[in-house]
This record gives structure tokens, C-alpha cells and sequence, in this order.
């Protein structure tokens, strides 16, 4: 049956309401697509940019932050897939110049179960902060063009201590997926941008995904991202789109559309590149927080009767949410733009605007734990 396509904004105003809601809460502005029983939707509300009135594009680039884990992941079970990696592998089998403890397998680095350090810093439930790079304040905003190698950050991350001994706990580290990147590189000999294109972006044609390592631009169109900062006793607001986005690297660092990524997470999800064996490892949560390999799968409705495959994300001042089902019949992509600041403020707005989207789209809100601090790639 062929679907139904909406004009933008038009005939499910339940769905407008949402995002202006949004919006009111203190976002500058929200792109959002629905694909359901009802065909597809799209829309945005409030402004692309500070001091303008233009509205966010409906289908306008962004960085997805952690969603970058989604696709980091796909591509290592493709090549699980494809013989060249072994889920149950030592990691320093295929990177042996890390001295990565001999426990640590592949599986581990897209569960978040290593145990390995965060190289953007580790937050304890005692309220101890060991710290890693600079991703916020005036030291970011002026360090924010700089580059950044992979490695670089793993071996700062093997500097400190491990969270806990592998296997034994779960924890949201951005070094696994450095690591994984890294891996991906060995074993096939070419950059993750190309493997990434050879088999998610070529396949699916997404031609407004991308891999930028080192670059600082967006593609066109695109919503404005901004960083607030306080400097001398005198708050500072600068435009942060443009930014070197290798110190988060494979933690959160692509750029993407709403419509990339639904036709991204509904191939994915409705087995179009993994083999159904794979799909299943991928989608099988860690018990302790509902995280697969590179998703989270969390419960939807008051009784958890239902599932959603989803990963959020968010990289100073853009925010992406990505959430399927499990048969990838029914897609929320969305993406906001905002102020952010060093005590991210939006956060609790945040949650509650992921609550209130999902409530509206697949009927039931989320009764599982929300995904850890989205701010951090």
C-alpha cells in the first residue's frame, strides 16, 4: 500500500502542538518526522537561528551525537557478518598496541561493559568527578576547532582508572566506540568514512549523512547550535555549528537528516543489514539498563508491554532522537537546537520533551530508564 505523506505540519496538529510545546520549554527550535500507521509526517516550530524568524528546515542537517553509536555498531556486525571480526574476541587480539586488558571483547566495547574510562570524564554515584577532555565551558568554546586523533583519546582514557573489571557492570563510556572505530580501521584497512559508505550510507543512498572527522562544516540547510559561557562575570553566547567534531569522534560526532536517519533505523531494525541472528544479539538488552549493542531497548506503557529500539543524542547545542520499533514499521527521528551551557540546563526539559514525544507516537510512555546524559556525545 502506498503511504500517505502529509504536508509539512498539516493534518495531525496533535503532533505541531508537541513540538511547539517543545519549544516553550526553552529549545530554539524542533524538526521532527513520524512514520506510522497514518503515513509519514513532518514538521518544525520556533526558529532556525538566534534574532531570526525563519523556522528549523523540516529535513535540515544536524549532528546526532550518540546516534553515531547506532551506525558504529552496524557496520562492526556487518563485518561479524562478513567473517573478518568475532564478537567474542579479545580486543587486543586486533589491537594490540593499546595493552588493553585480555578480557575486553568486542561485545563489551558496544555493550558498555568494558569497564574502560570515559575520555570525556567519569561521574560517580558518590559525587566524585575524575575528568577527561574539555567538552564544556569557555575552554571548549575556545579550544573547539582543535583536532583531536582517536588514538590520542584512547590512550588518555587507559590513563586513568577503569571503571570496574571487565564484564561485571555496565557503564556509557565514549572510549568503546573510539575503540571500535579504531578496530574497524585494522581489520579492513580503510577509514570508518569509507566502510561506513560501503555498507550503511551507499546501500540506504543516505546522502545527507555524514562522516566528518576533522571537518567543522554542516551541509546546507541546517539549524544554528549555540553555547552560553560565562567570561569575566559577563555571560557569552556564541554559535557553535561550526566546530572540529574529533574530540567526540565515533562517541557522537556525524551529521545527519530526519529522514536519514528513519530510513537508517527502519532498514536496521526491519533486517535489511544485519542477518536475523545478528539483529537479535544486537537488539538482546544488558540486564541491569535495557542496552544492546550500540541501542538501548527500552519498555513503552504502563504494564512494559511493548518495546522501542532507540538511541538519543546530543553534542553542544543539537540533540537527536532516533526511536523504532522492533520490526522498524513505525519511526520517530527528530532533532532540536538550543542554547547550551555548562550546567546543561535543558536537561530535565530534555527528558520530558523525549517522554512527550513518545507518549504521542507509539501511544505509551517510556517505563524503563532514560538514556544517560545525552550532552556527552
Amino acid at each position: 500500500m502506498k503511504e500517505k505523506r502529509f504536508a509539512d505540519g498539516q493534518d495531525r496538529p496533535e503532533l505541531q502542538k508537541v513540538i511547539e510545546e517543545i519549544v516553550d520549554s526553552g529549545f530554539l527550535g524542533v524538526q521532527l518526522r513520524v512514520h506510522d500507521e497514518q503515513g509519514e509526517w513532518v514538521g518544525s516550530a520556533g526558529v532556525s537561528r538566534l534574532g531570526e524568524a525563519a523556522k528549523p528546515p523540516t529535513n535540515g542537517h544536524f549532528r546526532i551525537g550518540s546516534n553515531t553509536k547506532t551506525f558504529t555498531a552496524s557496520v562492526v556486525l556487518q563485518l561479524v557478518a562478513e567473517g573478518r571480526i568475532r564478537l567474542d574476541d579479545p580486543v587486543v587480539d586486533y589491537l594490540p598496541e593499546f595493552g588493553l586488558d585480555q578480557r575486553i571483547t568486542v561485545r563489551m566495547l558496544l555493550q558498555h561493559t568494558s569497564g574502560v574510562f570515559n575520555f570525556t570524564g567519569e561521574y560517580y554515584e558518590d559525587g566524585t568527578v575524575v575528568p577527561g577532555i574539555p567538552w564544556q565551558g569557555q575552554e571548549w568554546v575556545d579550544n573547539r576547532f582543535k583536532t583531536y586523533r582517536p588514538e590520542k583519546l584512547v590512550r588518555l582514557a587507559l590513563s586513568k582508572p577503569v571503571r570496574f573489571e571487565p564484564g561485571t557492570d555496565w557503564s556509557y563510556s565514549n572510549t568503546n566506540y573510539v575503540l571500535a572505530r579504531l578496530l574497524i580501521e585494522k581489520v579492513t584497512g580503510s577509514s570508518l568514512a569509507e566502510e561506513m559508505k560501503r555498507l550503511i550510507l551507499g546501500p540506504l543512498g543516505l546522502s545527507g549523512t555524514v562522516v566528518p572527522d576533522t571537518q567543522p562544516e554542516i551541509p546546507g540547510p541546517h539549524a544554528h547550535a549555540y553555547y552560553r559561557y560565562e567570561d569575566a562575570g559577563e555571560q557569552k553566547t556564541v554559535d557553535v555549528t561550526r566546530q572540529n567534531p574529533s574530540w567526540i569522534s565515533t562517541g557522537g560526532d556525524m551529521i545527519s537528516t530526519t529522514q536519514d536517519l528513519h530510513t537508517f533505523i527502519s532498514a536496521l531494525m526491519g533486517g535489511k543489514l544485519l542477518p536475523a541472528p545478528l539483529l537479535a544479539e544486537m537488539c538482546k538488552p544488558y540486564p541491569k539498563i535495557g542496552y544492546g549493542l550500540g541501542v538501548f531497548v527500552q519498555d513503552v506503557g504502563q504494564n512494559g508491554d511493548g518495546t522501542i529500539i532507540t538511541h538519543n543524542g546530543g553534542i553542544s547545542g543539537y540533540a537527536a532522537l532516533m526511536y523504532s520499533t522492533p520490526d522498524g514499521s513505525k519511526t520517530l527521528t527528530a532533532s532540536v537546537n538550543y542554547v547550551d551551557d555548562v550546567t546543561m540546563s535543558l536537561a530535565v526539559a530534555f527528558q520530558k520533551a523525549t517522554q512527550r514525544l513518545v507518549e504521542e507516537v507509539f501511544g505509551a510512555g517510556l517505563s524503563g530508564s532514560a538514556e544517560p546524559d545525552s550532552k556527552l556525545g
